[in-house]
């Protein structure tokens, strides 16, 4: 009766410890291992990672940012490849979720500085942004849009008067001393003077002050992860 008693013991151990081993092995496949990707209701991919939900968010092509100047930038104080800082001024969304919040860091670089020329040559002033960091993170995700330039107005009407004024008072005071023969010398004197001004002088310089709001276009789309 012991023997029998003590095989019957045995057995319900070891059926004991194999149902247990099935309940083991049934909970591991129910768990879902962190860093696995799935698709969510949208059909966009997600990840799961420490318990955070990331999305992929596909800013289009064509897109807007409005940005504010953290950098001044001037055709006479600027240099080509120099950083340049700015920020979002407002947030970005895509089927009215929030892709980039605002006060997100741009960044860029001065493309073209160059300061105004004597007599020809506009004073003329470009960047290009090309990289976008979320507000909080430190994540940075290359993008593509469209220099901004800025060109100086013309000249060309504020030359003639400082030429033509002092030629005018030069014939005026030629005529007064030597009749049509003195006009004619007084004319070239007074419009060699005013030459003389306008080469001694430059245009206008071009600037893009700090706080200036400006209007990025993206030239391809942004894929951007959001939590």
């Amino acid at each position: 009766m012991r023997v029998a008693s003590v095989g019957v013991i045995s057995m319900a151990i070891v059926a004991g410890a194999c149902g247990g081993g099935s309940v083991s092995a049934a909970r591991n496949d129910l768990a879902t291992p962190a860093g696995t990707t799935a698709r969510d209701a949208r059909g966009t991919e997600a990840a799961t990672t420490g318990g955070s939900h990331v999305r992929e968010i596909t800013i289009p092509a064509g897109a807007t940012l409005p940005i504010v100047l953290d950098t001044e930038i001037g055709s006479d104080t600027s240099h080509a490849e120099e950083a340049v800082a700015a920020h979002l001024a407002h947030a970005v969304t895509v089927h009215g979720e929030t892709v980039l919040p605002a006060g997100s860091r741009v960044g860029g670089v001065v493309t073209s500085a160059v300061p105004s020329g004597r007599v020809k040559g506009r004073a003329h002033v470009a960047v290009r942004f090309d990289s976008v960091s979320p507000k909080g993170e430190d994540e940075r995700y290359t993008i593509h849009a469209a220099s901004i330039g800025r060109t100086a107005e013309s000249t060309k009407k504020k030359d003639a008067l400082e030429i033509g004024a002092p030629a005018a008072g030069g014939a005026l005071i030629g005529a007064i001393v030597g009749g049509k023969k003195g006009a004619a010398v007084g004319g070239a004197i007074g419009g060699g003077a005013g030459a003389g001004v306008v080469l001694s002088t430059r245009g206008d310089e071009v600037r893009m002050p700090k706080g200036a709001a400006l209007t990025l276009k993206l030239t391809a789309p942004v894929t951007v992860r959001v939590r």
